[in-house]
């Protein structure tokens, strides 16, 4: 089995953590099911948000018994203090625990720091010198924001989009947080449903021992390809490398990690949202993303005056306007 230690935390983990998002998607008892099925076959990381709507009380309801066996990351995407003490109680409530092992800021828009006037992180440091957290961490989807946070030292993990399809500025940052003694978390280790051969994407996490990745589960099919790599982990084989070489041509110009380096939209287009809205849909509840309100926001694609700003901006090279447009073709067979 692999396992790997999250840096300075110095907490070991399974490679295979249990990414908490999808199941949003089923019924509690079917994720309760999913949940403890994964822990009795060795999986023990478990990683949530407040704004995956009941997921942490699925979580709650599958381990409250069994706490101290598991560790237990989630999120704020919270703006202020506090709220940032809304979110922690809201948290610990739903989880039916008095501690969460990594507290991590939700994808911030710039990096919390002490002093910052936002009171972020005071309200980090202050709540685990009362027990309520362990450790501090953060996600993120621009790299600058991560490459601050990793330079800033004031953070014990990072999580950010790691898979097969990363680029060469990915690659520095989990070179960066390894230098750094800082966990790297691996979210979108699938690149978000783009990559569908699991065993090539694990075989090639694997290459990096100190990257934990946490992988999107919500069918009992994806979790038994993910426990069956715990007695046999796959190894990349020449075979998996030129697989991974052809998705690399394919997919990478069609995966929006969301990192917003190409807002704003001179159109009020929400690129950043609109342009992974395939994504979402297909991995998260999809009667939010089909509201009166996601409507008007995919139908002002049709406003685009293409002036490639956000082309340009793009640090992954997309074609953000040809993107946006196949996902709003694709949005519209949801309706």
């Amino acid at each position: 089995m692999d396992q790997v230690i999250l840096g300075k935390t110095k907490i070991v983990v399974n490679k295979n953590g249990f990414g908490a998002l999808p199941i949003q998607r089923i019924e509690i008892k079917d994720a309760v099911y999913l949940l403890q099925k994964a822990f009795y076959n060795g999986m023990n990381y478990f990683d949530t948000a407040r704004w995956y709507s009941d997921s942490e009380e699925k979580l709650g309801a599958a381990f409250s018994w069994i706490r101290e066996k598991i560790i237990i990351s989630t999120k704020t995407g919270a703006q202020t203090a506090d709220d940032f003490w809304k979110d922690l109680d809201t948290s610990l409530q739903n989880l039916k625990t008095d501690y969460i092992d990594i507290y991590q800021f939700h994808n911030p828009s710039f990096c919390p720091k002490p002093g910052d006037e936002s009171g972020l992180y005071e309200a980090m440091l202050k709540a685990k010198k009362q027990g309520k957290i362990r450790f501090i961490g953060i996600t993120n989807h621009s790299q600058s924001v991560a490459k601050e946070a990793i330079e800033s030292k004031l953070y014990d993990t990072l999580q950010f989009p790691f898979c097969y399809l990363a680029s060469d500025e990915d690659l520095q940052l989990v070179k960066a947080a390894k230098t750094n003694d800082m966990g790297f978390i691996a979210m979108k280790a699938l690149s978000g449903g783009l990559i569908t051969d699991s065993k090539a994407a694990y075989a090639y996490l694997s290459q990096f021992y100190h990257v934990a990745p946490i992988w999107g589960i919500q069918r009992e099919t994806e979790l038994d390809a993910f426990i069956s790599y715990q007695e046999s982990p796959p190894r990349l084989t020449e075979e998996m490398k030129v697989k991974i070489e052809g998705d690399r041509k394919e997919l990478s110009g069609n995966f929006c990690r969301g990192c917003g380096y190409c807002m704003p939209c001179p159109a009020e287009i929400e690129i950043n949202n609109c342009a992974r809205m395939s994504l979402m849909l297909r991995r998260a509840p999809a009667d939010n993303l089909l509201s009166k309100e996601w409507q008007e926001k995919m139908k002002n694609i049709e406003n685009c005056i293409h002036c490639n700003q956000c082309k340009e901006k793009c640090p992954y090279g997309l074609d953000t306007p040809e993107l946006l447009q196949k996902n709003y073709e694709d949005y519209q067979t949801f309706l």
